[in-house]
């Protein structure tokens, strides 16, 4: 199997398991709302940024290739 072949299969699988988990979930994921989530809000304005998810998406992620390297 070439590297582009197991690429998108892989690609796949992620996307029927994101699939899945938001089925099931009814729509509503818990990432995003985190402890270490920046959130400033005033009265004309407001900013987000998940620092946080970012993280932990980076870290599962990153576990996840480095499993499928081996």
């Amino acid at each position: 199997m070439d590297n582009i072949s197991k690429t998108l299969l892989i690609a796949g699988f992620v996307l029927i398991g994101a699939g899945l988990i938001w089925h099931f979930s009814g729509g509503k994921i818990p990432l995003g709302r985190l402890p270490g989530d920046i959130r400033i809000e005033s009265e004309n304005s407001s900013f987000y940024f998940p620092l946080t998810t970012c993280l932990l998406l980076s870290a599962v992620l990153t576990f996840i290739g480095w499993l499928f390297r081996k």
